[in-house]
């Protein structure tokens, strides 16, 4: 599988997770307002420390993103490119957000495909204080009052990124993960799942970035870089499958079943695993 070495030293641990007891929540998104606080306001008000949500639908105006991009210098093996704004309105197919906090204030990391006023169909990380809602939609979002995220500064990666960092352990009907670099991404959820004892999952909302992308029907990616969200993820029996979107660096979206052992994580991967109950 290929790797890419990173500035920093090699964490010992590659894959960081906490049980939890996740509870679902829907809820609008409300227009007027930058998507930072449309999002964050209801997950603070429902006392949750940390949270993956999901929705599609609703449109922006204005939006700002960036997309994959190659390392400005050896401080990074990849970065991003320049804030884009495109004009008009941008009409959102399917986005992913982990909720956390950075320096005590709610804080998002978004990921999305959409289409632009222009009718091109484009992808990649969106900057949610920037970007302010104009339509409204529905959000589905589960969230854990048990387990915190946190930002913190990442030797390895020489990224700031979220990380969980504490829990209660109250349950193991949910996990929050974090996954580092150079792990496949499939093999990641299997571990995290057999570590909290869920033989049968369902990856809710969550995001990374893969060393470009394989998928299960012979289509590749090459690009060193890329931004995922997860469509569609389960674990039956222990085995995971994955349905991914893939934004490279162009800011063209791809989407499939990826390869399982040869699809590794580039900066990090932000995963929640829900139990499947008998």
């Amino acid at each position: 599988m290929r790797s890419l070495t990173q500035p920093g030293p090699v964490h010992p641990r590659r894959i960081d997770s906490f049980g939890g007891t996740p509870r679902r929540v829907s809820f609008p998104l409300r227009p007027g307002v930058s998507l930072s606080d449309a999002l964050t306001a209801p997950l603070v008000a429902a006392g949750f420390q940390s949270a993956t949500l999901s929705f599609s639908g609703g449109a922006m105006n204005p939006f700002r993103y960036v997309m994959p991009g190659p390392p400005d210098d050896e401080t990074h093996v990849a970065y991003f490119t320049a804030p884009r704004a495109p004009a008009g309105e941008t009409r959102i197919e399917r986005a992913n957000a982990t909720f956390g906090f950075a320096d005590g204030a709610p804080f998002l990391h978004c990921h999305a495909c959409w289409i632009e006023s222009d009718g091109l169909r484009r992808g990649g990380h969106i900057l949610p204080r920037e970007t302010v809602v104009t339509h409204e939609t529905t959000v589905q979002a589960w969230g854990f009052t048990d387990i915190r995220v946190e930002t913190a500064a990442d030797p390895e990666t020489n990224f700031t990124l979220f990380q969980p960092t504490r829990s209660s352990r109250t349950g193991t009907l949910g996990v929050v993960a974090r996954v580092r670099p150079n792990q496949d991404i499939t093999l990641a959820v299997e571990a995290i799942a057999s570590a909290h004892a869920l033989s049968d999952a369902v990856v809710r909302g969550s995001l990374g970035s893969l060393i470009g992308a394989h998928f299960t029907d012979g289509r590749i990616v090459p690009d060193l870089a890329t931004e995922v969200l997860v469509r569609d993820g389960h674990v039956h029996n222990g085995r995971a499958t994955l349905d991914l979107v893939v934004v490279d660096m162009q800011g063209a979206v791809h989407e499939g079943m990826v390869v399982r052992g040869d699809n590794p994580v580039l900066i990090t991967f932000d995963l929640v695993l829900e139990a499947v109950r008998p």
